[in-house]
């Protein structure tokens, strides 16, 4: 076996060959790229913009003028914070486990981060918080977003949810509007191919960003990342995933998350992912890929062997495997649809992974009214207000938020750890 194997070995003239490409003069595949870093004063004056963005104050500051009511609802969960009105990891495992739990030894290096999607309102947010310090409940550490950039931008909502991220101690992802689901930031369709998202539900993998919209989407990250320091973005195409890694490579802080939208069903296609990330890897070992969604199509063996060369890359740590719990209940998967049990088995075997809650449990949807439907995310916030859809969502959101309580319950029943919001649940 061992001599066979020694063929796939790469010889460094072939290694040789791709870093001459890439420094090559007249190449417009990199040209183009450090153009649009330059047309933002390059990487350092990039990375500082972003930092000064990103401050609390100055975001405060600027929504104060843009919805100073936001304001007043960052403050009040602020000051529950500061007050610990938040439950406790300690409190809420005595709650579980009354006082059996002051004597399990939990595993802190195999806590599932508690994430949910898609929280597409800081209304939504500001609801969820008063919910959890009212019963108790815990907060996602993790929050991915699937909101229209320009008209969050407009509303105060991309401000608030960048500040409210930093105040409760949780990572959070933003989706750009260069995407084949909807018009671009200029109103133009991006894919000639594709009449709206539901052409596309179902038949994400390679359809996204054709042509020369993933570089609209690097300048559209720029944009984003100097003026409001947003520094993780959904990635859903081969070449925006590239073109992330380059960016990071360069210098530029980034950070994205591949999403499940991508179709990565199987170990070898996780392999072509984390080689490529592994390639354009800085010197200190790290890359921008800091979260992994595979195909819901996946099962427990593929999540493990994929960690297996996941910690041969040395990502163990940097790359989070972020796993859909549930789902909404229509225009994406074959209901039912819920994870929990094999996350409970996974969850003892392989570090640093999510569960993504997107949609409630089985018994709350299909008796809800409206239940939670994917499409929702590519909905303008007119259109969805004059349906008198709102109220549903926001039931639909909380119906995710029970979900992701229901599954931190059952780890904490199977002596497993989560992470949860990390300066609300001390």
């Amino acid at each position: 076996m061992t001599d066979i194997k020694k063929k796939l070995l790469i010889p460094e003239e072939r290694l040789k060959a791709i870093n001459e490409f890439f420094l090559k003069e007249n190449n417009s595949l990199v040209d183009d790229l450090l153009a649009i870093v330059e047309k933002y004063g390059g990487v350092d004056e990039i990375n500082k913009k972003a930092m000064e963005a990103r401050k609390i104050d100055n975001l405060l500051a600027r929504l104060e003028k843009k919805n100073p009511q936001y304001v007043k609802d960052l403050n009040w969960v602020i000051e529950q914070r500061d007050k610990e009105a938040f439950i406790s990891i300690a409190d809420y495992r005595r709650k579980i486990l009354g006082q059996e739990a002051d004597k399990i030894a939990f595993d802190k290096s195999y806590a599932v981060t508690l994430e949910i999607s898609a929280c597409q309102y800081f209304p939504f947010f500001v609801t969820q918080a008063k919910q959890a310090v009212a019963k108790q409940e815990l907060m996602p550490a993790r929050f991915i977003r699937v909101r229209r950039m320009k008209e969050q931008e407009e509303d105060g909502d991309l401000l608030a949810m960048t500040a409210a991220m930093q105040i409760i101690g949780a990572s959070w992802v933003e989706t750009l509007d260069t995407k084949g689901t909807a018009p671009g930031p200029d109103g133009l369709p991006v894919n000639i191919h594709l009449g709206g998202p539901e052409t596309i539900t179902g038949y994400f993998g390679g359809v996204g960003q054709p042509n020369d919209f993933a570089l609209k989407w690097i300048d559209e990250f720029l944009y984003y990342y100097t003026n409001y320091g947003t520094p993780s973005v959904l990635n859903i195409n081969p070449g925006t995933v590239l073109l992330g890694y380059m960016l990071y490579k360069l210098g530029v802080n980034m950070e994205f998350k591949i999403s499940v939208y991508m179709g990565n069903d199987n170990p070898y296609s996780c392999l072509w992912t984390l080689l490529t990330a592994k390639l354009f890897s800085r010197d200190d070992g790290t890359t921008p890929l800091i979260g992994f969604n595979l195909s819901n199509s996946v099962n427990n063996k593929t999540m493990e062997l994929t960690a297996q060369f996941r910690k041969d890359f040395g990502f163990e740590d940097i790359v989070r495997f972020e796993h859909h719990i549930t789902e909404t209940w229509k225009s994406i998967v074959r209901q039912p649809y819920d994870r929990t049990e094999e996350l409970v088995e996974l969850a003892k075997k392989v570090k640093n992974i999510s569960a993504k809650h997107e949609g409630g449990k089985r018994e709350i949807e299909e008796k809800r009214e409206r239940p939670s439907d994917i499409l929702d995310y590519f909905r303008a916030k007119d259109e969805i207000i004059k349906a008198g859809d709102m109220e549903h969502m926001l039931t639909n959101y909380l119906d995710k938020h029970q979900a992701l309580n229901i599954t931190a319950e059952t780890l904490t029943r199977n002596k497993l750890t989560f992470l949860a919001a990390q300066k609300l649940h001390k």
